[in-house]
């Protein structure tokens, strides 16, 4: 994480000095090495920033680990974003752990309201879409003011589990405060009650944050540099790995 920030002093540095020899007329070739260089180590902060539209380089025909799992609302809802492409889902895909991660929502949405009950997404269940063993529940966080930078982590509320069949973890993110039903340690299958969807964490508005990923996110250092996994759902109208703008009925039993 060092070696953005020092591409940016680079790059301000390289910048001066082109101006002060252009105004000397002398030459500035090696100058302009160095520009670029900075350049490429400012990579990271302009992908965050969204100056460059990238997605991270990956394959998903070469990924292991996908999982299919069940649709984590009953209700009929929209995908915020989500896919495989910059084009449906922007603010993840340039991330390694969020590489397939959707945010799910509810009409009424994008509405630019600051109360949360004015979005269809509030307060809704959340089932466990997987079988598997609770590794964190927090539900501590206060839910903030749509349309507010007010909050205190970025996944704010959370149930993550440890999916039975590969092992590795998936994540939901942004619950309401004080309605995780469930504790680590604890066995769920797809379908149990685990929280209700609040807007915890960076978030713009309510809606509920998952993702697939290989390693414990309660054990990493550096969460956003985990590896995302391919996650698909069964069980729905449409096809299994949905994209921004999909509207998802899901086949209750």
């Amino acid at each position: 994480m060092f070696l953005p920030f020092a591409g940016l002093l680079g790059l301000i540095v390289s910048i001066l000095i082109i101006i002060i020899l252009s105004i000397k007329k002398k030459r500035i070739f090696r100058t302009v090495i160095s520009l670029a260089l900075c350049t490429v180590l400012l990579f990271p902060i302009l992908l965050t920033l969204n100056v460059i539209k990238f997605a991270y380089p990956v394959s998903i025909n070469k990924t292991n680990s996908s999982i299919t799992i069940v649709w984590p609302i009953k209700e009929k809802s929209v995908v915020g974003w989500g896919g495989d492409t910059v084009e449906s889902n922007l603010p993840h895909v340039i991330w390694a752990s969020e590489r397939w991660a959707y945010d799910i929502l509810i009409e009424p949405y994008n509405s630019g309201s600051p109360v949360l009950e004015d979005y269809g997404i509030w307060n809704v269940e959340v089932i466990s879409p997987v079988s598997g063993v609770v590794v964190a529940a927090f539900d501590d966080e206060d839910d903030i003011m749509p349309n507010t930078e007010d909050f205190i982590s970025t996944e704010g509320n959370h149930v993550y589990i440890k999916i039975e069949e590969t092992g590795t973890y998936l994540l939901l993110n942004h619950l309401k405060k004080d309605s995780v039903t469930v504790k680590v340690g604890e066995h769920v299958n797809p379908g149990d009650l685990i929280g209700f969807v609040g807007n915890s964490g960076s978030t713009s508005e309510p809606h509920l944050h998952i993702h697939h990923q290989r390693q414990d996110p309660t054990k990493a250092l550096m969460p956003i540099f985990a590896e995302g996994l391919p996650l698909y759902f069964r069980d729905i109208d449409g096809k299994p790995m949905p994209e921004k703008g999909d509207i998802i009925v899901p086949h209750t039993k």
